[in-house]
This record gives structure tokens, C-alpha cells and sequence, in this order.
């Protein structure tokens, strides 16, 4: 575990730790170069040397890193430092789905479905990058404080040209798909089946599937059928159950082809909650049971099997031999009955064989042959031309489609035309009929043809804009965003100094736009040193300061060291190095209050605000709706206090002091009481 302070990468000072997983620590930090705070995760000790971990975690990386979007949690930076690989992401505010639902024990059905909505935003992003999460499941769905749901956590994402997926790599195996908890091929549609399962426990407040160990509840995603939601929430309206239902089709290919028609049906659902929209396949095609044998019984046998749950490898094994028992007798029994029917087939070719020599046959079957051959042939045209199962036109063009459609007997048609960032100008990206439905012969499938890539004109107002902001406005248009961070003395740290191709360009969707982004003035140079001013006239002082570059605000106090007029401190003070153009506070000698002076003061001493990150500081006073500047500069605040006399208005007695940092509010001292002198 990281000790609070230190800093990895030069970068990434470390504020205390926030959670833990099975192979990271999450940490709370400061990113000084962005002057911002950050959730930094790092692979713990015992992993650092081992070349599958760090792999595995190299490749979380990588897979998070493309994709940025208002509902993923955004990963920013990726190193190593003192044998630390770290993972720098964007930190989040807010609680998980899981503990979420916890507290109010079932969602109700628009937050349930809002939510739905939000996590398939952020699956359709990575789907669209050629990313599987692989562990969609409410632990890993976060809630922030303003409302907004963000999916996290890739450690087992994998891209989609990856082949096969061991057991031992799954996640929750309450959130699990049959096809990965077999150890099989699994793709976006693997994801659905999670997300499925997550919809039911919002609107139940449970899983579907449950057991006392890993391995009975993998198995009944396998061999049982789910208990529909209603039953636990009698007022669920019947569309959200279907599309559950749809989601959690044990058959990968009569669930959702994408999270895009899911989330038409899920904002169809709340316009339509008892609607009949949702279209599940016919019994015949959902396998609502797997059947398995003893090796693939094994194989997930060892894919369960965990080094610290040695209990469910002994609960695993019982379970197997009572199986095989089961297995053993229905063996046997079906193998005394196959006898009988092999005994029984070899009476009846004896019997024909020998009628057939003695030409018992001869004459009847050429007086019925004509007749039987046209009845075989009406039947048999009759069933073999009633259905046909419709291919996947998709990535084809409308000609090969069409040529691929007239061997079936059906018709393809286009409908719609619309741009694409995946398939070519001229393809088909969508089939109003999903692949491998049966349809009848003379069916018309509409489809969608590609129109290319979209135009995108990068938007006016990014320059100055924060970089989150700009971010979120181009990723909101189907652009890629990457960053390159520069020194700037005229742009605020954090802040787009520029953009490249500049705003107002033409570019394709799905082009990278790189945002340049201040990091504040290059402290190594036109560094200024602060001269000592004490005794010296205001107007000398003032003279002095602009000769040397730096600007200047003043603020009164009394001595009778020095005379009216002088010099008694700056802030910062004599032999500080500080940016050429930066603002010194000139204390001015004044006279005494009773010599005519009738503001009131404030003499108490306010306390540097915990928020306070080192910036550019402005005090603000306000009274009957007067506001008045009363500091403006460097850190005010030595050794934590604010130690110079404040003036308000003659006769009030209390005010407001605002505390900006690089003009945002960080703090508000109220009822700050005012004395007469």
C-alpha cells in the first residue's frame, strides 16, 4: 500500500486510499500538471512481478484508454514508477448500483430504466471500438452525486477479435452469460445478458440465480429457466419484462443484436409501459436449457475453482458424482431400450428381404408407383419450400445482398440511408429482420444502406473552454479527442489553449481532434525577484514594481515606525521569485482611524480555506449589496491565517468575505463582524 504524499510520475501526488480489489488499490490524488484531483488505481505489490498480471493489467489499460464517454469512467494517464504500474482515471463521486439498490431494496421503474438507458450508452461506445466489457454487473456501475451513471471498471474487457474466453476469466458469475460461463466464444451480445440480469435485480431487488456455490449458480445460467421479475414485482409493467426477458435469452442469438435496439425499446417502454412491442423468438429456437457433458461439466469445474474457495471446489465434486449416478442409470436404462428397437428393426428388413424375393411386392409397388411418387412430391415440395432463414446482410452491399437474397426466394429492399463510422459508404448497416430469423419464401427484408463516413464541423467556443467541456462537445459529435499539454502565460491551467484542425474545419465523424491544454506559465522562465520596498514612498514603490514587469494592488495599515504614505510589506514578500506579470499586495502606511479615518475594521484573523490549492487568490467583500475588492494576489495567508486589517463601511457591523482561487469560489467567511475604530 502507497503512503499518503508520495508522488508517482512526478505528477500524481497520493491523498489517501479509496478502495481495494483482488489485484489493485484505488487512491485518491492531486494532479498537480491539471490542478485537479484524480482516482489512481495500482496493481499491488504481490502482482508487480508477475508478467500474466501485469499483462492483464497493461491490457485493462489499453482497452479503457480509447474510449471516452459521458457514461464510462474515463481513464487519463497510464505509467510505472518505483516498480508501481498505475492506471490514473477520472474520480468519481457517488455510490455504486449495487450498494445503491441495496439501500432502497428494488428501483423503481424510471430510475430502473434511466439507468438501463445510461450503462447501454456507455456499452454501445465500446462496442463501437471493438471493446467487450465481459463484467457488466452492478458493482461496476457508479452513480454520482449529480445523477449521471458511469461504467467502470475494463479489468477483463477484451477486444472482439479475441477468440475464446477460459472460465477462470469471468466476472461475477451471478451476472454471467451461459456462453461465457462455458468457456465459450462471447461478444457484445454476452453483454447484454449481463446487463439483462442487472435489470432484474433493479426492479426485484434480486438475482435470478443463486446458490451456495459458484459452480451451482453458473449452472443454473445453464440448465434452468429464470423466474420472471413479476412474480417478485407484481406491478412491473409488461414491456420492461420482456425486454429482460430478451436480454436474458439463454440462445446469444435471440437476445438484442446490439445495445441500439435495446435502447429503442427501453425509451419505447417508458412511452408504452404495457405495450406489446417486444418481439421474443419462438420457443423452439431459445435453448432454454443447456445440455452438457461430463467434459464440459469438468471444464467449468476448473474454470470455478479459486484459490481461496476451496469449499466450492468440495461442494463442486459432490455434486458431480451424484450427477454421474443420475447419468450412470439413464445410461443404462436407454441402452436396454435401444436393444429392443435394434432387435425389432432387424425382424422387419428380414421380413421385407424375403417378401421381396418372392416378388410379393413386385406387382404392388408398380401399380401404386405413380401414385405414391406424385404424393411424396407434393409433400415433399411442400416442406421444403415453406421457410427459409434470413442471412446476415450486414458489411454486404445492396447487390451481393440482393444476389445472396434471390437464391433463398426472398427480397431485399432498401429503406433508409444513413452515415456510418463502421461500414463503408454503400453497405448495409442494419436489417429490419435480424439474421437467422425464419421467414416465409417472397419475404422482403428492409434494410439500411451506409452513406460513409458523417461530416462534422469542429464547433466554434472550444478555445478557453475547460477540458472536459470540450471533451464532452466534441465526443458528443463523434469525434476522438486526444490532449498535448503546453506551457501558457495568457491561458489558465486546465483550459484549451488551442485546437487542431482549428474550429470551424470540416473533418470526417470519427476524426481525431487534439486539444491543446494550458498548463499554466513555464515556471522556469522570466522569473522575477520581489525587491525589498519597506520605508519606500507609494509612488517610488509603485515605479519600481513597473519597471520590473509585475503589477500591484494596495491595502492600508498603521504604523509609527514609518511615515503616512510608505511602504510597510508586500506580498509576496522581498526576495521571492515569482512570474514576470504576477500581482504584489503593497500594505500602505495610513493614518490612524481616530484621525479622521470612519471606516469600521475587521480584526479577526480568517483561516486559509481547506480547499485552497495554491492559486491566484481574490477577496471579495460585501455589504448591503456592495462589493468591494479587498486582496487580490499570491497565497495571503502566512502560516494559515490572514493577518492584515480589514475596512468596511462606516456604521455596518457585519459583511461577507468571498474567497476565489483562480476565479471560482472556494470558500465564504459569513457574518464577518465590522468595529468602529
Amino acid at each position: 500500500m502507497l503512503k499518503e504524499g508520495i508522488i508517482l510520475g512526478e505528477r500524481y501526488e497520493i491523498i489517501f486510499r479509496i478502495g481495494s480489489g483482488g489485484m489493485a488499490d484505488i487512491y485518491k490524488a492531486k494532479d498537480y500538471k491539471l490542478n485537479r484531483m484524480v482516482a489512481v488505481k495500482v496493481l499491488k505489490a504481490e502482482f508487480s512481478e508477475d508478467t500474466t498480471f501485469i499483462e492483464k493489467f497493461r491490457k485493462e489499460a489499453q482497452a479503457a484508454a480509447g474510449l471516452s464517454h459521458p457514461n464510462v469512467v474515463n481513464v487519463f494517464d497510464v505509467g510505472k514508477d518505483r516498480e508501481c504500474y498505475y492506471i490514473v482515471m477520472e474520480l468519481i463521486e457517488g455510490i455504486t448500483l449495487k450498494d445503491y439498490i441495496t439501500k432502497k431494496c428494488k428501483l423503481s421503474i424510471k430510475e430502473a430504466i434511466s439507468i438501463a438507458i445510461q450503462v447501454s450508452f456507455g456499452l454501445e461506445a465500446a462496442h463501437n471500438r471493438g471493446i467487450i466489457h465481459r463484467d457488466v454487473k452492478p458493482q461496476n456501475i457508479i452513480i454520482s452525486t449529480d445523477g449521471k451513471v458511469k461504467l467502470s471498471d475494463f479489468g477483463i474487457a477484451k477486444e472482439t477479435n479475441s477468440h475464446t474466453l477460459t472460465a477462470n476469466m469471468i466476472g461475477s458469475v451471478h451476472y454471467s452469460s451461459p456462453e461465457q460461463v462455458q468457456g465459450g466464444f462471447s461478444d457484445a451480445k454476452s453483454d447484454i445478458y449481463s446487463l439483462g440480469i442487472t435489470m432484474y435485480e433493479m426492479v426485484t431487488g434480486r438475482v435470478p440465480f443463486d446458490g451456495d456455490t459458484v459452480v451451482s449458480i453458473a449452472i443454473k445460467h445453464l440448465q434452468e429457466e429464470m423466474i420472471p421479475p413479476s412474480k417478485y414485482t407484481p406491478a412491473l409493467p409488461y414491456s420492461l419484462e420482456q425486454i429482460i426477458l430478451k436480454c436474458t435469452q439463454k440462445n446469444p442469438e435471440c437476445r438484442y443484436a446490439n445495445v441500439v435496439f435495446l435502447i429503442g425499446e427501453l425509451k419505447h417502454s417508458l412511452i408504452d409501459p404495457q405495450g406489446n412491442f417486444v418481439t421474443l423468438a419462438p420457443l423452439s429456437a431459445r435453448a432454454n436449457t443447456v445440455q452438457m457433458s461430463d467434459r464440459e461439466m469438468e471444464k467449468i469445474r476448473a474454470g470455478m475453482t479459486y484459490e481461496d474457495d476451496e469449499k466450492d471446489k468440495e461442494d463442486y465434486e459432490d455434486n458431480i458424482a451424484g450427477d454421474d449416478d443420475v447419468v450412470s442409470q439413464k445410461l443404462e436404462k436407454a441402452i436396454t431400450i435401444g436393444g429392443f428397437i435394434l432387435v425389432a428393426i432387424i425382424i422387419i428388413i428380414l421380413f421385407v428381404a424375403i417378401g421381396n424375393m418372392a416378388g410379393f411386392y413386385k406387382k404392388f409397388f408398380q401399380k401404386d408407383n405413380l401414385a405414391r411418387t406424385s404424393i411424396s412430391d407434393r409433400n415433399s415440395s411442400h416442406l421444403e419450400t415453406k421457410e427459409v432463414v434470413v442471412p446476415d446482410f450486414r458489411g454486404k452491399t445492396l447487390q451481393e445482398a440482393q444476389t445472396l437474397a434471390r437464391k433463398l426466394s426472398i427480397e431485399v429492399k432498401q429503406t433508409a440511408t444513413q452515415a456510418s463510422n463502421i461500414y463503408a459508404q454503400g453497405e448495409i448497416i442494419f436489417q429490419e429482420t435480424e439474421a437467422k430469423t425464419k421467414v416465409a419464401k417472397n419475404s422482403t427484408i428492409n434494410v439500411t444502406v451506409s452513406s460513409g463516413k458523417a461530416n462534422v464541423t469542429i464547433p466554434n467556443g472550444l478555445t478557453g473552454a475547460s477540458q472536459t467541456d470540450a471533451e464532452s462537445i466534441l465526443q458528443r459529435l463523434g469525434l476522438i479527442t486526444s490532449t498535448d499539454l503546453k506551457y501558457s502565460d495568457t491561458v489558465k491551467i486546465g483550459r484549451i489553449i488551442s485546437v487542431d484542425p482549428d474550429e470551424g474545419k470540416s473533418v470526417l465523424s470519427g476524426s481525431t481532434v487534439k486539444l491543446y491544454v494550458s498548463k499554466g506559465a513555464n515556471p522556469t522562465q522570466n522569473l522575477v525577484e520581489i525587491p525589498s520596498l519597506r520605508g519606500y514612498s507609494e509612488e517610488d514603490a509603485k515605479s519600481i514594481l513597473d519597471r520590473k514587469g509585475l503589477k500591484y494592488i494596495t491595502t492600508t495599515e498603521y504604523t509609527n515606525e514609518l511615515e503616512i504614505g510608505n511602504v510597510i510589506s508586500l506580498s509576496p514578500g522581498p526576495g521571492e521569485q515569482v512570474p514576470a506579470g504576477s500581482t504584489i499586495m503593497l500594505t500602505i502606511n495610513t493614518k490612524r482611524a481616530s484621525e479622521g479615518d470612519t471606516r469600521w475594521v475587521c480584526y479577526s484573523r480568517l483561516k486559509a480555506p481547506e480547499a485552497y490549492n495554491g492559486g491566484h487568490v481574490r477577496l471579495e467583500l460585501v455589504q448591503n449589496d456592495t462589493v468591494t475588492t479587498i486582496y487580490e494576489g499570491a497565497n495571503p495567508w502566512r502560516n494559515g491565517t490572514y493577518k492584515e486589517a480589514i475596512y468596511g463601511a462606516p456604521g455596518v457591523s457585519t459583511g461577507v468575505i468571498n474567497v476565489y482561487e483562480n476565479d471560482e469560489l472556494i470558500e465564504k467567511y459569513s457574518n464577518v463582524t465590522f468595529k468602529a475604530p
